[in-house]
């Protein structure tokens, strides 16, 4: 392909995203296919000989997206937000043509730098301290990971670091094995399994901290798990927090816990700007720097100890990295601030739209506070009807929801997710709800 067609064929892929997303509402939300449906439809080999870009695409309507779960979909209400926007894409789009691996200044100043001021921007739209901001030579900061889960597992692994080397500095007989079967992090009963996984990979012990009648985090609970795990000889040493749990969007007290030394958020969830872009700001750069860093000879350049920059490949796991602060920075001005924040506020609208809709029905409770864009609700009944009405639900098609378990009750998650849902699409949900309801509890006094 020369540039020539690239040109022609470019316009011809635009056309069909754009037909895509236009038309996603009409598309069954989620695939009825079964597992091993992709393998037979392809050849079990590579073509020796090339093939043509109309085959290709016929293919992508053909093969792929029958086996396509539509998360842009208007009636998918399932798991959080993914976020999507014609200029999140334009940008991806750039970011592929340039091709950088950013993963040092060198490597492209461009990609360092702008990805150093849109934290910034990030930053200060969400009014953070101006510790966490890169600014005028300050000691914090802000880096583009990939997930939330990279995010907290780097955190805990610099948190790590630092407390061996501070204990090692304090008593140099102590190794490293023996301060690491001592140390213990904590997050709540809540918190996403990711916190988890971040403890395995680490290697330490996690501990749940029991969650308050609001599924919070409170300092009394916390407080009583420091004291016991301080008595008993273990090291605490890492804490995360989250506000906006998986479960059911609560939010661990913050102003309780103890002083903030980094926070995380995704981009990609709620702001527009596609995946992969998950914000991550830090107090002290240098407690990420001073865990990740070597400087192999051939990553070495004549800026990196300048004080001007920084090399983002001593933020994260991987040594590459793309060009995602392109994302942000087209998202953020061609929405501005106030475009986004309308976009937020009318989700959360709609979520509370959608809770004074079951909140109508006697047969149906809500299960916790409404906060932001996510309803957890349920038939008022056994764990079993609401699982019947799950799997209702989802082989019926039309709307995509997903569960989740709130101490000993199955619950129902409806989650505001699309850029383009609208009250009706919420009626239309609500009304397929209550009918898959009667069968259900129909079948029931059956």
């Amino acid at each position: 392909m020369n540039a020539s067609e690239f040109r022609r064929r470019g316009k011809e892929m635009v056309d069909y995203m754009a037909n895509y997303m236009e038309g996603i509402e009409g598309r069954q939300v989620y695939p009825d296919v079964e597992p091993g449906y992709l393998r037979p439809l392809i050849p079990a080999a590579a073509p020796q000989e090339p093939d043509t870009f109309e085959d290709i695409i016929n293919d992508v309507e053909k093969i792929i997206m029958p086996g396509v779960t539509h998360w842009h979909s208007p009636y998918f209400f399932a798991y959080f937000p993914t976020a999507s926007s014609y200029p999140a894409m334009l940008a991806d789009m750039l970011c592929g043509a340039i091709g950088c691996i950013g993963f040092s200044w060198a490597a492209s100043p461009a990609c360092t730098e702008l990805e150093t001021v849109m934290m910034d921007w990030l930053g200060k739209m969400l009014e953070l301290p101006k510790a966490f901001l890169n600014e005028k030579a300050g000691e914090g900061g802000g880096v583009i990971q990939g997930s939330a889960s990279e995010a907290t597992l780097v955190a805990l692994l610099a948190a790590r670091t630092k407390v061996i080397h501070r204990l090692q500095a304090a008593s140099p007989e102590l190794t490293q094995a023996a301060i690491m079967e001592k140390l213990v992090a904590y997050s709540s009963d809540q918190a996403h399994s990711s916190v988890e996984r971040a403890g395995l990979i680490g290697g330490v012990k996690l501990k749940a901290i029991p969650s308050d009648g609001n599924f919070a985090m409170r300092a009394s609970a916390l407080q009583e798990a420091l004291e016991r795990d301080k008595a008993a000889g273990l090291i605490p040493f890492f804490m995360v927090a989250t506000l906006g749990t998986t479960t059911c969007c609560s939010f661990d007290n913050l102003l309780e816990v103890g002083p903030i030394y980094s926070f995380n958020f995704n981009p990609h969830k709620w702001l527009l700007v596609n995946f992969d872009c998950s914000a991550m700001w830090v107090k002290k750069r240098t407690d990420l720097t001073g865990a990740f860093r070597l400087d192999p000879t051939y990553l070495k350049h004549s800026h990196q100890d300048s004080g001007l920059i920084t090399d983002y490949r001593h933020w994260q796991i991987p040594l590459g990295r793309r060009f995602r602060s392109l994302k942000m920075w087209f998202v953020f001005r061609m929405y501005g601030v106030k475009g986004l924040q309308a976009y937020i506020r009318k989700h959360v609208q709609l979520s509370h739209e959608f809770e004074s809709l079951v909140r109508q029905d006697p047969r149906f409770e809500i299960c916790v506070e409404v906060i932001l864009g996510l309803v957890c609700f349920r038939l008022k009944g056994s764990n079993k009807v609401n699982e019947a009405l799950l799997q209702r639900i989802n082989s019926a098609k039309k709307i995509h929801l997903v569960p989740c378990h709130l101490r000993d009750k199955f619950v129902l998650r409806f989650a505001i997710c699309s850029r383009t849902v609208e009250s009706a699409h919420v009626q239309r949900a609500w009304e397929h709800i209550k009918e898959l309801a009667a069968d259900v509890l129909r079948a029931e006094r059956e």
